[in-house]
């Protein structure tokens, strides 16, 4: 149990802090809600995707300087093209009709997962749960299933506050919403690029 609970806190600290992807649902779930789902589910495969590595052993292999600043450069590029995105449709109105659904979901939950798989930080904290899991002797089966229980529960009832508090928004506020989202997400663009090029 108390491998599970661990996990749960490591999970929500993890997850909660405002970072791109919690930006990204934010933005999104004003809008529609499955949408920033989606993007957490996108976010939280990608983590998966980086557990399973560390399981099998792979992850020691992805964490070297090369591959990290490949990562790292596809990282910024990525997150610029969304800051992009965002600062396009700031006008859009909250309440959209006629979207197709299942496409707008699947280009959600692409995104998340790409903006959580190409981020080097993504990598290094992995391993730094790994350590921490080996070091204080955690059953790393519960631990990781109470991270991922702690994530789900994050990734589900945020975006549904949000969502749910639209209305109380109003055309400008949403407008602001976006611009600054934008900018935040620039701003992690920029960070991570000054690192990429520190480190070089």
């Amino acid at each position: 149990m108390e491998s599970f609970i661990e996990g749960f806190i490591l999970g929500l600290g993890a997850a909660i802090p405002l970072g791109p992807i919690n930006i990204l649902i934010m933005n999104s779930a004003i809008r529609k809600y499955s949408n920033g789902v989606a993007i957490g589910v996108g976010a939280m495969s990608a983590d998966v995707v980086y557990l399973t590595f560390i399981l099998v052993g792979i992850i020691s292999f992805l964490n070297n300087g090369t591959i990290l600043n490949i990562l790292g450069t596809l990282g910024v590029v990525f997150l610029g093209y969304l800051s992009f995105i965002i600062y396009k449709n700031r006008n859009n109105e909250i309440k959209l009709h006629n979207e197709k659904t299942h496409n707008n979901i699947l280009k959600r939950y692409l995104q998340g997962f790409f903006l959580t798989l190409l981020n080097p930080y993504t990598i290094a904290f992995w391993v730094s749960i790994a350590g921490y899991i080996v070091t204080k002797e955690l059953n790393i089966f519960l631990t990781i299933f109470g991270m991922l229980c702690a994530i789900t529960s994050w990734i589900t009832l945020m975006p549904y506050f949000v969502h749910k508090t639209k209305d109380k928004i109003s055309q400008k506020v949403s407008y602001m919403i976006s611009i600054v989202s934008a900018l935040i997400l620039f701003g992690f663009a920029l960070s991570l690029f000054i690192k990429l090029m520190y480190e070089i």
